[in-house]
């Protein structure tokens, strides 16, 4: 039997349907690799409801409904202690334990009572759907220099992966060993959360950008000036870049962003 359709007979969600191998329906959710549930079964789940607050995906407050995602991974994949959401266009937003613990994010099923085809568009007139995150009552749950917990909000998901945080992290710890409290260890927690959402390295991490860690380390260790503009105001350097800048990182941030991804380039810092 496979795991995720034994998990669900154990769960209790799984009635008559079971997971297909390929994608039925544009809304059926890819978990894990290779399997897919559809919006109906993610129904059968125990609901969470809450009006957003402070949700940029939503300008108005909305009536949300939907799955937690701990839910998800406890019924689907227990032996995991993070989930991954995976968007269309290769973004990624990564939830370890102490997100989920803090934020309690949920994988959003209706809006108003309505299916995703009477969701509200994007701020580019875009779909949200089929599926996106959002949190009950976010508040940043932590601080490093001047980047402070960012809720993780992604739409367009058609996919979520549950995963071992220490496997996935693991691919972006820095090169060599560092005391906690390093500006290399203050810029790596800074990137676990924000540039590893775009960025990848190697099969980690985000597939959206075209610039993988090791370029990153380049630029950081043989052009910081232009690695500190590239993160505060990418546009300032390409116009069309879709990478939002972080200008409110000031200069211990940045330079603890540069010392960390200096250790990815060739001889290290």
């Amino acid at each position: 039997m496979k795991p995720v359709i034994a998990a669900l007979l154990a769960a209790g969600t799984l009635l008559f349907a079971v997971p297909t191998h390929s994608r039925q329906a544009p809304t059926d959710l890819e978990v894990g690799t290779g399997q897919f549930i559809s919006y109906q079964e993610l129904l059968r789940f125990p609901q969470v409801s809450f009006t957003t607050s402070g949700d940029s995906n939503f300008p108005a407050p909305a009536r949300i409904s939907g799955v937690s995602l701990d839910e998800l991974r406890r019924s689907l994949d227990p032996k995991e202690d993070m989930v991954v959401a995976i968007c269309a266009d290769g973004y990624r937003s990564n939830y370890p334990a102490r997100y989920l613990a803090a934020h309690h994010p949920v994988l959003v099923l209706t809006v108003d009572g309505k299916a995703q085809d009477g969701w509200p568009k994007t701020h580019d007139g875009g779909e949200l759907g089929p599926y996106l995150v959002s949190n009950p009552d976010f508040a940043p749950s932590f601080k490093v220099l001047a980047h402070s917990d960012e809720a993780q909000i992604p739409f367009r998901v058609v996919r979520l992966a549950f995963r071992d945080q220490r496997e996935v992290f693991g691919a972006i710890a820095p090169q060599g060993s560092f005391a906690p409290g390093s500006p290399v260890m203050d810029g790596y927690a800074i990137a676990q959360q924000n540039c590893f959402r775009c960025h990848n390295q190697g099969a980690e991490g985000g597939q959206m950008a075209s610039i993988p860690w090791p370029v990153l380390g380049a630029m950081a260790k043989t052009s910081p000036e232009f690695f500190a503009r590239y993160v505060r105001n990418p546009q300032a350097l390409n116009p069309q870049s879709k990478m939002a800048g972080s200008p409110e990182y000031d200069d211990q941030t940045i330079a603890a962003l540069q010392a960390y991804f200096s250790t990815f380039a060739a001889g290290g810092q």
